[in-house]
């Protein structure tokens, strides 16, 4: 990952050249986001051309945390100027005030435009992005349905990867035991479902391996070490089309999921970052994101620049909606501390 210095350092030197490094500074932002061919695609779509344009940016990357954004916001020491969120990090961010509330007035973009804008009023939503799991058709038979792939270890047996958070690993386990996709948060929200879906998972778990960053899913499955992995669909699409790895992607059960750009509370460079926010936003900009990895555009003006080789991988295609399951953001947003802490625990266990 191309990495920039950061100037805020050469502040400190000394007192005379702190208000020439600061002003200097003032222009470039610190823009985090999760690393891999997501933030790739963003470097060629969003970054590479907004820099172009004379601005200076600051790549980071983090795995979610919302942690690290809250502690920068309480000890008002901001670093992080934009972030890329999910929808429950968007969600939990704006109800603890660690996000700005989103002017679309100062951003000049027109929010009914926008698929998702309804979820938050503390985000720009930039893709539809899914969680799927994949398989490798020279070594793995296509199983008849998710969950045969995850809990058939008899007619599957192997490895799977699966991510180390509780997030639709505890959905599809409870959808792998008989209870119906429009029954799943009612009972998830109970103590006991709670307790039936790792028990479920209990099944599983010496089967599993357990990630961390979306590309670890991928790599599993090309080394051989998994049968089964999960991930986001545009990294098994660039393991496919770039790297000719001969994945299948089971789009049953696969859960969308929208992107959010949010700026931190707190930011001093909060004019700097709604001038890229409102870049970010552009028809242009994010039809050139799907284009190199296939998360459908929120912005409805994109779609039309869309490459036509690139629709029929998108989450969104009409092929692989058949069986979509719409995970409850607001759910994660107020059990997801909760959730993680007892999914921790049982990972130690």
């Amino acid at each position: 990952m191309k990495k920039f210095a950061t100037l805020l350092g050469v502040a400190l030197l000394a007192g005379s050249a702190l208000g020439a490094a600061q002003a200097y500074a003032a222009d470039e932002l610190t823009i985090t986001s999760w690393g891999g061919a997501y933030q790739e695609a963003q470097r060629k779509s969003q970054f590479e051309p907004y820099i172009a344009l004379g601005n200076k940016i600051t790549e980071a990357e983090y795995t979610g945390e919302i942690a690290k954004i809250r502690a920068m916001v309480e000890a008002k020491a901001v670093t992080w100027d934009v972030v890329s969120v999910d929808s429950q990090t968007v969600l939990a961010g704006c109800a603890e005030g660690i996000f700005e509330t989103i002017d679309w007035n100062k951003l000049g973009l027109d929010r009914a435009n926008f698929l998702g804008s309804d979820v938050t009023d503390c985000g720009l939503p930039t893709d539809l992005y899914s969680t799927v799991v994949a398989f490798d058709t020279t070594k793995t038979k296509e199983p008849a349905d998710l969950f045969e792939a995850l809990y058939d270890t008899a007619k599957y047996p192997g490895k799977r990867a699966l991510q180390k958070n509780p997030y639709m690993n505890l959905e599809w386990a409870l959808m792998a035991d008989g209870v119906a996709p429009g029954d799943v948060y009612k009972v998830l929200g109970t103590e006991e479902g709670v307790d039936r879906a790792f028990k479920k998972l209990d099944t599983i778990k010496k089967d599993v391996v357990w990630w961390d960053t979306g590309a670890q899913g991928p790599q599993l499955l090309a080394d051989g070490q998994v049968v089964f992995a999960s991930s986001w669909n545009g990294r098994f699409y660039k393991a496919i089309m770039a790297d000719s790895k001969p994945f299948k992607i089971i789009w049953d059960r696969q859960a969308p999921d929208t992107e959010f750009w949010a700026i931190t509370k707190g930011t001093p460079k909060l004019e700097e970052a709604y001038r890229f926010v409102s870049f970010a936003g552009q028809p242009k900009q994010q039809a050139e994101q799907a284009n190199n990895i296939p998360y459908g555009p929120s912005n409805k003006d994109s779609m039309a620049l869309v490459k036509p080789e690139i629709l029929p991988h998108l989450p969104t295609a009409p092929a692989n909606l058949n069986t979509v399951f719409y995970a409850d953001q607001q759910f994660w947003a107020d059990k997801g501390d909760e959730l993680r802490e007892r999914f921790n625990a049982w990972l130690a266990q």
